[in-house]
């Protein structure tokens, strides 16, 4: 009885483990530097290239078609190339991609590079990053046993939101000394950096599957067995629809607070509070809850998440509105809870693919909703649009939570 024992103090050990435990893991600390990096080089990139093609062309449909490019890639390239991520190995995929997308942003900063060569090679960058990303998610659970993976996505994921609140504040601030140009040059030197971090800070893995399938194939079909799986189409929905509805606040931000009288200040503040919120929901449920209670909280947190949304429709007062996206933003640790959910519905063979999918639908979602909800706050004041997206959402999560709910006695363990 002693060997049981032994390995339900280690499963304990690792449902009990903090933030510490994650950064202890050498390759880990590699990857997260690596991430920091290609954060910071993403934001500055789009504020560069933003500012690089207003001056060229003085044209607001060209600088936010810009934007838009980093956005409408996602989707093809979920579906066309995720199987990359589980044919070769994870290294040589991350240190590739981060390679690639150095020399796209280095041929962006020529002089000479007519407008047009750069907004493919945008595309191009663009196309990588769900691949990335994907891949990225998959490898971490090869090097994070257990609960520890939950921690270690949380931290990426606090990163990410973190670039919100600061990268593109440094990103403007860094134009002003700066050249597009010159920054440009600058974020290819993060994509080298994180390429460096990769190769020498982290253990080259076998790929997870293989076969002579071609490759865009190979990715469809490894699309159509995911979505095909009720637990796994029920849990990326759960991971797709609310930040949908979510962005919509956020891109309506600007003619709430002109709305309200708040100017950019209070512009600011609107666009801060939902990821501050969500960075310290975070924290706060993998410091002090264990796994059984992160899996405890994900299905009410994700049913409430966009009720402070809907609350909106008492027209708040800026105080009360920065109050209710940060409440949201807090609502957002249900997302712990649903990375072990996850990692155990998908097959090892297609992780990276689910990866790479799952981030794909994330930005390509999100894309849509910021389009839908700027087309909506053109006809309808600001307050309106954000209280009829909460609404919407808290419907549309009801129905997917059911589907989650139902399929979680059934779901196929990651090793099968």
């Amino acid at each position: 009885m002693a060997e049981p024992s032994s390995a339900a103090s280690r499963s304990r050990a690792r449902a009990d483990a903090g933030y510490g435990t994650v950064f202890a893991v050498r390759e880990f600390r590699a990857i997260f530097a690596a991430h920091v990096l290609s954060m910071l080089g993403s934001v500055f990139a789009d504020a560069s290239l933003a500012v690089l093609v207003f001056r060229r062309t003085g044209s607001a449909p060209l600088t936010a078609l810009v934007f838009a490019l980093g956005f409408l890639p996602y989707a093809l390239s979920g579906i066309l190339l995720s199987g990359v991520a589980d044919r070769y190995p994870a290294r040589r995929v991350l240190v590739a991609c981060d390679l690639l997308s150095a020399g796209c942003v280095a041929l962006m900063a020529v002089p000479v590079t007519p407008l047009a060569v750069v907004f493919v090679l945008r595309f191009a960058v663009s196309m990588m990053s769900p691949l990335f990303t994907g891949t990225r998610a998959a490898s971490m659970a090869d090097i994070l046993p257990g609960e520890v993976y939950v921690l270690g996505r949380s931290l990426v994921r606090m990163v990410s939101q973190g670039s919100q609140i600061i990268g593109y504040g440094l990103g403007g601030l860094a134009l002003v000394w700066l050249s597009p140009r010159t920054a440009l040059h600058v974020t290819a030197g993060t994509f080298l950096g994180s390429a460096l971090l990769l190769r020498l800070g982290t253990r080259g893995r076998p790929a997870r599957a293989s076969g002579g399938e071609a490759m865009m194939r190979a990715s469809i079909a490894s699309t159509r067995l995911l979505l095909g799986a009720p637990r796994v189409r029920a849990l990326l929905l759960m991971w797709w629809i609310p930040p949908m509805y979510f962005i919509v606040a956020e891109g309506t931000a600007a003619p709430f607070a002109d709305a309200a009288g708040a100017g950019s200040a209070g512009f600011g503040l609107l666009m801060a509070a939902m990821p501050a919120g969500t960075a310290v929901g975070e924290v706060l449920a993998g410091a002090l809850l264990g796994a059984a209670g992160r899996e405890r909280i994900a299905l009410p947190l994700a049913a409430g998440s966009m009720l402070p949304m809907a609350a909106f429709a008492v027209h708040p007062p800026l105080p009360l509105a920065v109050a209710l996206l940060l409440l949201t933003g807090l609502c957002a640790a249900y997302t712990l809870g649903m990375d072990q959910w996850f990692v155990h519905a998908v097959p090892e063979t297609v992780r990276g693919s689910a990866m790479s999918l799952l981030g794909a639908g994330l930005m390509t979602l999100q894309g849509l909703g910021v389009t839908a909800g700027g087309a909506v706050a053109a006809l309808v004041p600001p307050y309106v649009v954000i209280c009829g997206a909460g609404t919407a959402g808290t419907a549309c999560m009801f129905v997917i939570l059911r589907s989650v709910r139902a399929t979680g006695a059934t779901a196929p363990d990651a090793q099968t």
